[in-house]
């Protein structure tokens, strides 16, 4: 029987038999090589049986490509949806956060990250040494005989009233500062001027009750001028943006002034200690020995007080807030330095403010001149010492408290 075209055994020995890895193209005879008859390729039996070829047919292919391209498009479409949403919620979130929460913070008081501990009980401690230093002058005054003994000894105490209206002044100021901050937020604007109006009041009042209860003469209203501008002047340092270096120096200020009154005691065993006789070359040479201990303590005495404040600040600071910043050691060094820096201001003030009463006392005679001259050197030199011992004390106290620095190769510190 001959192999017609279109029939059943042409069909079957002209159909392709094609590889998988071939390329795909025009299918020829196994047995002949030649090119199939039309029949034999796209014949009616052939695609009943096996179906188009999806590889070769063009249409199959192009539907295929045009359903990756609409999941793609469709793929993408859902991601930026997606993104869509995701802005439209941060937006509503931040105009939930600025319209409701915002709204509080302007009319509550914000969160705040420094603290002075204990204001109120160092403004308390100060205006009692401002009145004991007061009353004391008042009566070292009065009881002099002679006016012009009155006016020497005028002089002499004129220090310190001047050293304690400014440390009162200070320490009211910042108790007023810390309470506005408490109460109405944390702003420097507002914290600055709680400082200034505290301190004038603290200086009025002082002027007030020097002019009450002094005698009504010249040196009376130089001491009420000048304590009153002290104590507005500590009013304006207790303004500063930060609280608890301030505290710390108000706090150690006090403990140096205190000190002074107690070391008094102990002069004139210590002018026997370091040789002191009737000669006048030793009682100067013991009275500079004593001068240098008295600041050496004192120094020290302010770097312990201002370390310790900072310390128990640091520690109030943390438990209200756990995340508040841990004072520097330049905190430390100004919280140390500033009981001889204080010192140091309260002699300027003494110089330009009652310059008419120390020019006074000084024309007396050539002693009350020399007198004079010296003290004021003494309260320098005092200033100085405690300056820099305090600073060297309260900064040496805080690089004890920190650790050593871990290395790279540290097995501790190098992750699994």
């Amino acid at each position: 029987m001959s192999n017609q075209p279109g029939s059943s055994t042409a069909a079957s020995v002209g159909r392709p038999h094609r590889h998988p890895d071939r390329d795909p193209g025009t299918p020829r005879d196994p047995g002949t090589g030649a090119d199939p008859a039309p029949e034999t390729q796209a014949g009616p039996g052939a695609e009943a049986e096996h179906g188009p070829d999806a590889e070769t047919d063009p249409t199959a292919q192009g539907d295929r490509e045009a359903q990756t391209d609409r999941d793609r498009h469709t793929e993408a479409d859902r991601d930026r949806d997606a993104h869509t949403d995701r802005d439209h919620d941060a937006e509503a979130a931040r105009s939930a956060t600025t319209g409701q929460v915002g709204e509080e913070i302007h009319t509550a008081p914000a969160e705040r990250t420094g603290y002075a501990p204990g204001t109120p009980l160092l403004a308390v401690l100060a205006l009692g040494w401002l009145a004991a230093m007061l009353w004391s002058t008042r009566e070292t005054i009065h009881s002099a005989a002679v006016g012009l003994t009155a006016i020497t000894l005028s002089a002499f105490a004129l220090p310190g009233v001047i050293s304690a209206a400014l440390v009162a002044g200070a320490a009211v100021a910042l108790a007023a500062s810390e309470l506005a901050a408490r109460r109405l937020g944390d702003r420097a604007t507002l914290r600055f001027a709680a400082a200034i109006g505290a301190g004038m009041l603290v200086g009025l009042g002082t002027a007030l009750a020097i002019n009450l209860t002094y005698a009504d003469n010249a040196t009376t209203n130089t001491i009420a001028g000048t304590s009153a501008a002290a104590a507005v002047i500590g009013g304006a340092i207790a303004g500063a943006r930060t609280p608890a270096p301030v505290g710390a120096v108000v706090a150690a200020a006090l403990g140096t002034l205190f000190f002074v009154v107690v070391f008094s005691q102990a002069r004139d065993p210590l002018f026997d200690l370091f040789g002191a006789d009737d000669s006048q070359a030793s009682l100067v040479g013991a009275a500079k020995w004593v001068s240098r201990t008295e600041s050496l303590l004192g120094g020290l005495l302010a770097g312990l007080l201002a370390f310790g404040y900072l310390t128990w600040a640091r520690r109030r600071a943390v438990r209200r807030a756990p995340d508040a910043p841990a004072p520097r050691w330049p905190a430390y060094l100004l919280a140390g330095a500033g009981p001889g820096l204080l010192l140091l201001l309260a002699e300027v003030i003494i110089r330009i403010g009652g310059r008419t009463l120390l020019d006074l006392a000084g024309a007396l005679s050539e002693a009350d001149a020399v007198a004079q001259t010296s003290m004021g050197t003494s309260r320098v030199d005092n200033g100085i010492w405690v300056l820099f011992v305090g600073a060297l004390t309260s900064v040496v106290l805080f690089g004890r408290t920190l650790g050593p620095t871990p290395r790279d190769d540290d097995p501790e510190t190098v992750e699994d």
